[in-house]
């Protein structure tokens, strides 16, 4: 599978507090610079108001973006689209790009619920940098589908039913094992003889040498697609 190719190319725009660096392919991780912004359903600070994002989270992680792509408004303004973390799944806004700053994520991760296989691809080529056979979600707690989610989060757990690394990604199911409840999680996991069965509460288990091998290969902001192949 080809994924969308993404480089660290910058265009400079003008912007309210001077040269905004815009990134020519996307999408891009980024963070908000401000401590409270508005998401709005378009590139127009007088549309509808989706969202609020705080520059911290509640655990005081500071709330990590995936930038999808960028436009300018009548005035001349750069605006970023974002994938909106959370319920409802596969939302999307639009933040001003003064409110952010972006860095490059060279991989995206797919999951294919249905041969409960993940895959690593390097963007710039679609090379296959690493697979594995997972665990997801049984029925009545399917792992959530959708593109364009990303990593929010990344810690090492200490609950070993976790493995030895996580990534909290920006999907939600409907009930999951994760620390709170409703995050659809890839960790690792201490009984991998479960591994290629449908088995969680939403949460994508992979063997502990793959979710070590995540550490790596998946920096915060790197994008998510859960298909169902």
């Amino acid at each position: 599978m080809l994924a969308t190719f993404a480089v660290a190319v910058l265009a400079f725009a003008p912007g309210a507090l001077g040269a905004v660096k815009i990134p020519k392919v996307f999408p891009a991780g980024g963070e908000l610079v401000d401590p409270s912004v508005k998401v709005h359903a378009e590139p127009n600070a007088k549309s509808k108001v989706l969202r609020v994002l705080k520059q911290f989270r509640p655990d005081f992680h500071f709330q990590v973006l995936l930038i999808l792509d960028a436009e300018q408004d009548a005035k001349k303004k750069w605006w970023y689209e974002l994938s909106i973390p959370g319920r409802p799944n596969g939302q999307r806004g639009w933040i001003r790009a003064t409110e952010a700053d972006w860095w490059f994520v060279p991989n995206r991760i797919v999951i294919h619920r249905v041969s409960r296989k993940i895959e690593v691809i390097r963007m710039k080529d679609g090379k296959v940098l690493l697979s594995g056979t997972v665990a997801v979600g049984k029925p009545g707690a399917e792992t959530p589908l959708g593109r364009d989610f990303y990593v929010q989060s990344r810690f090492v757990p200490a609950n070993t039913f976790l493995g030895v690394f996580a990534l909290e990604t920006s999907a939600y199911s409907k009930l999951t094992d994760w620390p709170g409840g409703g995050v659809a999680g890839i960790h690792g996991t201490s009984a991998p003889q479960l591994l290629g069965q449908a088995v969680s509460h939403g949460c994508i288990r992979v063997h502990n040498e793959i979710a070590a091998q995540l550490r790596k290969l998946a920096p915060l902001g790197t994008p998510i697609d859960i298909v169902e192949n």
